[in-house]
């Protein structure tokens, strides 16, 4: 099926693989920032608002700067900004939309609070109300949905920060240097290419019908719910994350209480620049779980640097499930409920 030119056309009528098949020009984005002064004053800590997938970068990032930065870097997926918020904070608002209200609810706070303001977002009142109290902005490309927009975020985001001078040009300029390698990297899942060679289909067969459960060590925590986001959006299929070495002490012992034909597919994100000992985990969990659960689907990132292996399996993941939508036989590209929901949310 995934091979028939006519069922994938049918069935992606959006182009969600061919938005796919693009996604590493997002690396070489060119982000201009908009009222890019700032006043100096002393930060203490980052708090990035957002949702879904306009918050996917900022988990990333703070995997990825985990060693670099020197202040607390935090992710607030919710309405309201943590009490220490205060005149030290560099609070960063991102909103593909502009109109999420969790993320405007905590960017008035910021206001509020005489916080460090900055945004991301493609236009909206989160853009509106940027240019009314000139708040330094990064303005992303709309051709995508949020959760396919996670370089262009991340792109920003790493722009921002360096405006602030709280990292310097090394992520961008890296950003930037890894697409060629990823258009050539993606272009092996594409849409052409014949499942036997094709490693994106390869994992839809595998994850079809199924719940897919993703797992990553500490450094690719983010990476693995990148997957479970992907899987819910774009295939329509619940799915699940954890991260290890935290799996271990709870969620493996999970495992052991049903019959091995459980109705899921276990993919473990692995990365070879994770600490030994998590790599440890890894092996010894598959060896002991042997039996208990489904085998895992080991899926070794490509890369040599962690940003580049996060890049990777973030474009794999949209494929990936994009694959597993045409499968299931459902839109990958809309989220009607997602909108519907949304909008009755505001009566």
């Amino acid at each position: 099926m995934l091979d028939d030119s006519n069922i994938l056309k049918q069935r992606d009528n959006g182009g969600a693989l061919e938005v796919a098949a693009k996604l590493y020009q997002q690396a070489n984005f060119d982000c201009q920032l908009r009222d890019a002064e700032h006043d100096g004053r002393e930060l203490r800590n980052i708090i990035v608002a957002g949702m879904g997938g306009s918050a996917l970068a900022a988990d990333l990032a703070k995997s990825l700067l985990n060693d670099t930065l020197s202040i607390p870097f935090n992710v607030v997926k919710d309405y309201d900004l943590p009490h220490y918020a205060d005149h030290n904070t560099l609070v960063i608002a991102s909103s593909h939309s502009g109109n999420t209200e969790e993320t405007l609810s905590c960017l008035k706070q910021a206001i509020e609070h005489g916080c460090q303001i900055a945004i991301i977002a493609t236009g909206g009142e989160l853009n509106e109300i940027a240019q009314r109290e000139h708040i330094l902005s990064a303005l992303i490309p709309k051709d995508c949905q949020p959760r396919m927009a996670v370089i262009y975020s991340l792109r920003a985001l790493f722009e921002l920060l360096n405006a602030f001078k709280l990292i310097d040009r090394t992520y961008i300029d890296e950003l930037a240097a890894a697409s060629a390698w990823l258009e050539k990297e993606s272009a092996l899942w594409a849409k052409d290419v014949p499942t036997k060679q094709n490693y994106a289909k390869q994992l839809a067969l595998i994850a079809v019908g199924k719940t897919p459960v993703f797992y990553g060590g500490s450094l690719m925590a983010p990476l693995a719910y990148k997957w479970k986001i992907s899987w819910n959006e774009n295939a329509k299929n619940v799915a699940f994350c954890n991260y290890l070495p935290e799996f271990s002490h709870n969620e493996f012992i999970g495992w052991t209480s049903h019959p091995v034909e459980k109705p899921f597919a276990v993919f473990d994100l692995l990365s070879d620049l994770e600490h030994p000992c998590i790599l440890k985990r890894f092996s010894l969990s598959d060896q002991m779980l042997s039996g208990k659960r489904p085998k895992s689907n080991v899926v070794p990132l490509a890369g040599k640097t962690p940003l580049q292996q996060m890049l990777w399996g973030c474009i794999l993941a949209d494929f990936a499930s994009i694959y597993v939508a045409i499968l299931n036989n459902v839109d990958p590209t809309q989220v009607n409920l997602i909108e519907k929901f949304k909008k009755a949310l505001e009566k």
